[in-house]
């Protein structure tokens, strides 16, 4: 499975392999990789992510909308004023994953956010690599760089919460700091 390289879809277009499963091709083609630099922005891909550790991002993304709305949009000063009242919303809350650890995390996220001494999309993309380098098979795309252990060492002195070196990849990669769209992909610029 990891040598797979890109794939036509059922259109005939050619994608990396994800991109090709079902309600996944429009984030792939469109949204995925593709530079995220404002901090709002930013804050939210954060948050979907440390949400997504452990689990599908199909599950996170068809959930997405359920999220903005629970956590006021992603907007760091609300979602930093989050109580027990809150908690306790968002525990009920089908629309989201429930995770009491991931909640905690992000109203915990938001506040070391508000704290930070510089632009969350500055701090962030200090991290992003100068080379580019063009994957040709899932083989190629790893799971943590030095740069995202570095990036995840950062945040976590900074107070952050479930921001690991695979999430903060992942992070990286949703949001263009890398582009791991493979090799004939389109996707690819």
């Amino acid at each position: 499975m990891t040598e797979r390289g890109a794939e036509p879809g059922e259109d005939g277009v050619l994608r990396c392999p994800w991109g090709n499963a079902p309600d996944m091709t429009a984030y792939h083609d469109t949204e995925w990789g593709r530079p995220v630099r404002d901090d709002r922005g930013l804050f939210e891909r954060v948050s979907l992510e440390a949400f997504q550790s452990g689990l599908s991002w199909a599950v996170i993304l068809r959930k997405r909308e359920g999220f903005r709305a629970a956590f006021a949009g992603f907007d760091p000063e609300v979602v930093a004023g989050f109580g027990e009242d809150d908690r306790a919303r968002l525990l009920a809350d089908a629309g989201i994953v429930r995770n009491r650890a991931k909640i905690d995390a992000t109203i915990a996220n938001a506040r070391a956010y508000l704290e930070l001494d510089e632009p969350f999309a500055e701090l962030l993309w200090s991290f992003a690599p100068q080379e580019r380098r063009v994957p040709r098979t899932l083989a190629d795309v790893p799971a943590v760089t030095p740069e995202s252990t570095a990036m995840a060492k950062a945040l976590k002195k900074r107070g952050f919460k479930f921001v690991g070196p695979t999430t903060a990849y992942a992070l990286m990669q949703a949001t263009g700091m890398v582009d791991d769209h493979l090799a004939g992909c389109v996707a690819r610029p």
